[in-house]
């Protein structure tokens, strides 16, 4: 009996039946989505350095280098479980060919190597260990997805005087340097072919890398080898620091998908409400006979409970089957940088559970909502025909003085005024979805604005020329900057030191400090608190720095400058997404003996000889690396705007439906609910289009104030909650770079006019309201 009472029960409301559950399976496609995200990428960030056996520690260093020193303070240390040297050409962008046209705009560092024989290997999209002949090279996947490169295509060595042409034959998944805020990236070629570059072209590098037979003690290690006096010209990078980095921009991705799984769960507890609510509107008579003839409460309730019961289970089940398919969407990127982990029932079964958590949250909330039986009574249902708990609010809005408006508005609006508690749902539902809508693509503007160069440690500028390390880079750096002095077309530069200085921990020992040193008052960076520093004893700490050293703006740390302590006051604290955001700035003299890269950022006084001062520059002090600050921008944050362009689309879609679902639901209760009212108006004259453009009226009243509560909360817990996000990448207090004509005007009038067309279609059934059907009941 009661399979036959629930068959005839959606049959009879297939809408309502229908819209939430297509809601509830959103909800649970959704979840699982984003759980299952999550599962694949730290599954396939452990599968990539465990088949790759990535290094704990390593050291890059450009110069000349004593490997014999290094292998016997290696030999003496017992954490040390294998240690080794790989040699890197490091080739001019200038002079590589992807195709027709060179990596002179390239911000990429861009190294040839072979393939390491003890770990640290580079894998191929099998994830197997890469092996490659004379004449092939091995591509790195960045490549691949930036340039559309496929197997047997040709790459191209030609500086003018050596010239060497290779095939691909495989791409390289690096768990050192795959994501592209890593500015380098290792191409993998035969041993003849490297020994060929060495002599021919490109400059020699070097990474010191370590395995570690204790991982957790990799702080220790590092501090012990930068306390014995070995070769450090360069940064450092830790195990950590490359899961974080490979992590990132699908980190970004997943989060911004939970964040909007968590709203749409919020939602969905509303949906149900209101679909409930609708139901029990149109069954109260039914209701009030089964408790007048003496049928229990409990017995009621398991009647409506079996329905949500029966409806979730298989939307949250159905929910499930369909991210299996949806799946791919979101982790085509983990996949093609990482590679597939090997699947557990965990891949399965931590989505299962998030769909099923939907489903227990559905039934939970049910069980709440129908409470409501208790406060309908039999005989007050079947005498007065409504289930008495309508709230009207007292108002001086009087029909007889209304001069400024059309009876219909005003009827709208003082149905609002009059209603506003069973309102409020509606109006946060317009809330949400505004704030769901708004914030992705004020995050996506961010990002895709020039300003976001701020978040990265670097001031806004035209142009940005980065000198790498050769035998006479000191040089090439003096006479860039006499160039640039000499040049009319140069409004304004500022050049950049970045070295690295010893500074003392709590231990009283020294760690480096990579330390950028010049005047930072030309190309002005955002600082989270604080200032530039401005005497030669203040510092300017990244976010990550100040958090590692625990310092605030105000308080001192002690660098070791010309081999003497120096006390220096933080002068403020900013944010930096790259590399790990491990960055100083100081006024100090740049320490030459451990220089890490120069750079000159430069405004041109006509923008529009950009793109010839950039060839200019690329050609008079080759390998500089000279690129428009878009540029920059792009091939660093490329494949992380990419992505949230879909998680964007997502968003507005998300958004839109759920507007859509909640003001159908909503305003076939609230016909449901005021169906005496409407067969009283049409008694006195009311043609059906003014009763029609009433709650017409009252759905664009709600959503302008919603709409107008969600950007204001868009514009202020927005940048809250992508900031949290984003703090553990460096980047702890984002300003949102809004463009009006998106947030402001296409974002509200995309829901007015979807909110317009659903009120208008979900109130059709005011026709049949009658006085004559009225009396009769």
């Amino acid at each position: 009996m009661l399979l036959r009472m629930l068959r005839n029960d959606i049959t009879r409301k297939k809408g309502i039946t229908a819209a939430l559950f297509i809601f509830v399976l959103l909800a649970a496609l959704l979840v699982s989505s984003g759980s299952r995200m999550i599962m694949e990428l730290t599954s396939s960030i452990q599968y990539l350095f465990s088949e790759s056996k990535a290094p704990h520690f390593v050291q890059m260093h450009a110069g000349e280098l004593d490997q014999a020193k290094v292998n016997t303070w290696a030999d003496g240390q017992s954490n040390v479980a294998q240690h080794q040297i790989v040699e890197m050409v490091n080739i001019d962008g200038a002079n590589l060919f992807l195709g027709t046209e060179s990596e002179k705009s390239s911000v990429m560092d861009i190294d040839f190597v072979t393939q390491n024989q003890n770990f640290d290997y580079l894998l191929n999209l099998n994830s197997d260990i890469i092996q490659v002949n004379d004449g092939e090279i091995a591509v790195p996947v960045y490549y691949m997805q930036q340039k559309q490169l496929s197997l047997g295509d040709q790459i191209q060595i030609d500086n003018g005087q050596f010239q060497r042409s290779y095939t691909i034959v495989d791409f390289v998944r690096d768990a050192q340097m795959n994501p592209s805020v890593v500015h380098s990236k290792r191409f993998v070629v035969s041993s003849n072919n490297l020994e060929e570059l060495k002599q021919g072209v490109g400059e020699m590098e070097y990474l010191i890398e370590f395995r570690l037979k204790d991982s957790g003690q990799i702080g220790a290690f590092t501090q012990a080898y930068q306390n014995a006096g070995l070769p450090n010209a360069g940064p450092v990078v830790t195990y950590g620091l490359f899961q974080l980095l490979n992590a990132m921009t699908d980190g970004v991705i997943a989060a911004v998908i939970i964040l909007v799984s968590l709203v749409l769960i919020l939602i969905a507890m509303l949906c149900i409400r209101f679909t409930m609510l609708a139901t029990i509107e149109e069954d109260y008579r039914e209701i009030s006979v089964m408790k007048a003839i003496g049928i229990a409460e409990k017995d009621i309730k398991k009647l409506y409970l079996m329905k949500y019961i029966f409806m979730a289970g298989l939307a949250s089940l159905l929910g499930y089957v369909a991210s299996l398919g949806v799946n791919r969407l979101f982790v085509a990127n983990i996949l093609l940088y990482m590679g597939k982990a090997p699947a557990t029932v965990l891949h399965f079964a931590v989505p299962l559970l998030a769909a099923g958590l939907i489903f227990v949250m559905v039934v939970l909330f049910c069980r709440t909502v129908l409470r409501r039986f208790r406060s309908i009574s039999a005989v007050e249902a079947l005498r007065t025909g409504s289930l008495g708990d309508t709230q009207i609010i007292r108002n001086r809005l009087s029909l007889s003085r209304n001069r400024w408006s059309s009876v219909p508005v005003f009827l709208g609006l003082k149905e609002v005024v009059q209603r506003i508690k069973m309102f409020r749902l509606l109006l946060f539902v317009f809330v949400v979805s505004s704030f769901i809508m708004i914030v992705p693509i004020n995050f996506l503007n961010t990002l895709q604005a020039p300003s976001f160069i701020s978040y990265m440690g670097v001031g806004q500028s035209d142009i940005r020329i980065d000198l790498r390390h050769t035998d006479d880079v000191e040089q090439r750096y003096d006479n860039l900057i006499t160039e640039i002095k000499n040049d009319p077309s140069i409004k304004t530069y500022s050049p950049l030191v970045t070295s690295q200085f010893k500074v003392r921990n709590a231990e009283g020992s020294y760690d480096n400090l990579s330390v950028e040193t010049g005047d930072f008052s030309i190309f002005p960076l955002s600082y989270v608190s604080g200032n530039a520093p401005a005497a030669g004893n203040e510092i300017a700490l990244s976010d990550a720095n100040s958090s590692e050293l625990g310092l605030k703006t105000g308080e001192q740390l002690t660098l070791l400058v010309n081999g003497k302590d120096q006390v220096m006051t933080v002068s403020g604290i900013y944010q930096d997404v790259t590399n790990g955001g491990k960055t100083a700035k100081a006024l100090l003299p740049y320490n030459k003996d451990s220089v890490l890269w120069y750079v000159v950022s430069l405004d041109l006084k006509d923008r529009g000889q950009m793109a010839t001062k950039i060839a200019e520059y690329e050609t008079s002090f080759a390998p500089a690396k000279v690129t428009d600050l878009q540029g920059y921008l792009d091939q660093t944050l490329g494949g992380t705007i990419q992505q949230l362009k879909m998680v964007t689309m997502l968003a507005l879609a998300i958004g839109v439906f759920i507007s859509i679902l909640i003001t159908s639901l909503f305003l076939q209760m609230l016909v449901a609910k005021d169906n005496n009212d409407i067969a009283v108006l049409r008694s006195l004259g009311f043609a059906l289009s003014k009763i029609k453009l009433k709650y017409v009226v009252m759905s664009l009243i709600i959503l302008v104030v919603g709409v107008a509560a969600g950007t204001v909360l868009s514009n202020t817990l927005g940048p809250l909650l992508v900031s949290s996000i984003m703090s553990t990448f460096g980047a702890s207090s984002i300003v949102f770079v809004i463009n009006p004509v998106q947030a402001y005007i296409l974002c509200p009038l995309l829901l007015a006019g979807t909110i317009v067309l659903t009120a208008w279609i979900s109130i059709q059934s005011i026709k049949e309201s009658s006085i004559s059907k009225m009396i009769v009941e």
